[in-house]
């Protein structure tokens, strides 16, 4: 075998050199760079610690059965499942912990009961059909409840209650063929996990506890809000010129981003509202709350951001409008923009506050009524004059989305209203305007009008009493007089 060259010798030796120097700056980058992640994503929602250290608390407690023994004498090996139950039921929420604790128990209890039945059955055939008939028992549970599994419903609410059924039906029936004491078995398997699942779920309640239902009551309003900033800044965004001192950049608007997010929130808000289902009453939320209402808004609200992001690909598109054609269309756009967003911002501040609103109601139809003049406009044939077709079909694609997002929001208004009905949303009655207060907010001061004397009329037929009339402290000397 040849030898490497005294060149390639020290080469390979400096590289080594300088790897072993550049090393130590290197690691403690690294450490820096997980100090700074694990320091952002505990800042993001602080949440995060508590559950950490709940989880350490339920794990330190239930591990008393384990090494205190009295309670070990009793339990034995067995207490090691309550262990197990805390690692595999402890979950973030309320309502994920609770689901998940009562699937556990009531699955451990029933498929142990009918395990220990179908041990009786099986041993009353002899030693020869005892384990055939075991296996029959044991195929048939796992059949039925691995396809049952397959349904939505099931699938959603009690999946893991039908996986804890199967490997505790087949742990009882099969180990019962080997031994005699599967009562004993039994009992101890459901109480050790009865312990773990009740220290998780009182862990979980009783020190700052985290409701799924709060959570997705708080994401709806969210996402309704996300949508509104996008839409009260898109018609200032699309209709600027280079003139504005900004051109057409927006790519740092932070508010024409947003967005985003409600595209995919989907499988978070099902999530959310199966373990807001399984959550005790709390706080404004009673029993039986509409959570099921909440999905059907957070469906409305997304089918609003996919018109919201066909929007957004023209804000920078390298096809766009001529100015002139823009601005045919600019001010019902604009106004349709801003009055849906101004509507999506009220319709968010009332499922947050848990009231019913009607100033939303305004906004809806302000944007239809605009909504209505620019269908008018576009049937006019006020683009029949432009030469190039390209310059049309953005204008005109921009305002049928536009009107397609007024649709939208009246569909999120209507199902936030019958949120508000069936849920007993709070009645928030519109401040009380005095009618000589809006008479007098309508009439333009005296000392503004461009009359050396002046006469107003505040209210009362056209001709009566001078206590009708207000005027001014000069004396008249005959010039020129004013009435309104």
């Amino acid at each position: 075998m040849s030898t490497a060259s005294p060149e390639k010798q020290m080469l390979l030796l400096t590289r080594c050199c300088s790897f072993l120097k550049a090393l130590p700056q290197r690691l403690a980058a690294k450490a820096f760079e997980i100090a700074a992640s694990t320091k952002k994503l505990a800042q993001d929602d602080p949440r995060r610690v508590t559950h950490s250290a709940k989880v350490g608390v339920a794990l330190s407690l239930v591990s008393l059965v384990y090494y205190y023994q009295p309670l070990y004498v009793n339990f034995g090996v067995s207490a090691m499942w309550a262990v197990v139950t805390v690692v595999v039921v402890f979950e973030f929420s309320v309502g994920a912990t609770l689901g998940k604790g009562l699937n556990r128990g009531l699955a451990t209890l029933l498929a142990g009961a009918l395990g220990v039945g179908a041990h009786h059955l099986a041993s009353l055939c002899g030693q020869i059909g005892e384990p055939i008939l075991l296996g029959i028992f044991v195929f048939l549970q796992a059949t039925t409840s691995t396809f049952v599994r397959f349904f939505p419903k099931i699938k959603a609410r009690y999946d893991y209650g039908l996986l804890i059924f199967i490997l505790t039906f087949s742990l009882i029936s099969v180990s019962g063929f080997r031994d005699d004491e599967i009562l004993e078995l039994a009992h101890k398997r459901l109480s050790t996990i009865i312990i773990g699942a009740s220290a998780c779920v009182i862990i979980s309640i009783l020190i700052c506890p985290v409701w799924a239902g709060e959570d997705l009551h708080n994401l709806i309003a969210l996402n309704m809000e996300k949508l509104a900033n996008f839409l009260e800044g898109f018609g200032g965004e699309y209709f600027k010129t280079s003139e504005d001192g900004e051109g057409n950049d927006h790519h740092d608007k932070l508010f024409l981003k947003e967005y985003k997010n409600v595209l995919n929130s989907k499988s978070t808000e099902e999530s959310l509202a199966n373990f807001a289902s399984w959550e005790p009453c709390h706080g404004q939320f009673q029993f039986r709350h509409p959570w099921k209402q909440y999905l059907q808004i957070g469906a409305l609200t997304r089918e609003c951001a996919y018109r919201i992001d066909a929007l957004s690909s023209y804000l920078n598109s390298d096809v766009q409008a001529s100015p002139e054609i823009r601005s045919k269309i600019q001010e019902a756009c604009t106004e349709m923009s801003l009055e849906c967003g101004k509507a999506l911002k009220e319709l968010s501040s009332a499922v947050r506050t848990m009231s019913q609103q009607s100033s939303a109601d305004r906004h809806v139809s302000n944007s239809k009524a605009a909504a209505g003049n620019l269908e008018s406009v576009l049937r006019s044939g006020l683009f029949e004059d432009a030469d190039d077709l390209l310059a049309v079909i953005p204008a005109a694609t921009v305002a049928s989305l536009l009107i397609d997002v007024v649709g939208c929001t009246e569909r999120i208004r209507d199902a936030v209203n019958e949120l508000a009905s069936v849920a007993n949303f709070e009645s928030v009655k519109p401040k009380a305007v005095l009618p000589e207060q809006s008479l007098l907010e309508d009439v333009k001061p005296v000392s503004e009008i461009e009359c050396p004397h002046v006469v107003v009329r505040v209210g009362g037929p056209t001709s009566g009493s001078p206590e009708n009339y207000t005027r001014r402290p000069e004396p008249l000397t005959g010039n020129k007089q004013a009435e309104m």
